[in-house]
């Protein structure tokens, strides 16, 4: 059974690398005037470098679904962090997203629903019924927010220095300003956090299976 779910793994990280190049290559296709600028800008979208994540990590899962019966610590954590990401990626885009397409280009639809749907809600299943985890220290649940708190203010200092944003609850620009951002903001952290902390608590009461 664990074999299959590393097969599994495989499969799903190679859909989702595959639509991040569709979507790159079809961005690409409209010639935009700065190569560079533009590929600074793709991967700076949340959703673009969650899902890279979520591609090696599941590529990373599925070498230890062949190798080991258990995973490690280390990568039980990286794991549900990754998790975290996605779904809170697939929430984000489904409330607030769904109808505005990339800055940098027209939106590829079938990619655009694999990032931002297919792929958060594979994540959630491969967490909570993939064998070999194991529960989690409360302890570690800080290291889940260091990522997105490192983007935002990435995100934040470049998109002042260049009046550029990602997205555009994130833009002071919006009539509601800063306040809108910080907003925005807090409830995002929320989602993460409650996301994160549910993960956390059902590694400790969810008994183990072992691999078949």
């Amino acid at each position: 059974m664990r074999r299959t779910y590393g097969a599994i793994r495989i499969v799903a990280a190679a859909g989702i690398i595959v639509a991040v190049i569709g979507q790159l290559a079809y961005s690409l296709g409209f010639n935009p005037p700065d190569v560079s600028n533009f590929l600074w800008n793709f991967f700076s979208f949340f959703t673009i470098l969650s899902n890279c994540l979520a591609a090696i990590v599941l590529l990373i899962g599925a070498w230890y679904c062949f190798r080991v019966e258990i995973d490690p610590p280390w990568f039980n954590l990286a794991h549900t962090s990754v998790a975290t990401y996605m779904v809170t990626t697939g929430i984000v885009y489904n409330l607030l997203l769904r109808d505005i397409s990339l800055d940098q280009g027209t939106t590829l639809g079938w990619s655009n629903e694999i990032l931002h749907v297919w792929a958060p809600l594979y994540l959630l299943l491969d967490w909570l019924f993939a064998a070999g985890r194991t529960p989690l220290p409360w302890k570690r649940l800080w290291v889940v927010v260091v990522f997105p708190v490192v983007w935002l203010m990435y995100t934040m200092i470049r998109g002042a220095l260049l009046d550029w944003y990602p997205y555009p609850f994130l833009n002071p620009d919006q009539p509601s300003g800063y306040r809108g951002v910080v907003f925005y903001e807090i409830l995002i952290a929320v989602v993460i956090l409650a996301v994160a902390a549910g993960f956390f608590a059902l590694s400790r009461v969810r008994k183990l299976q072992p691999p078949a």
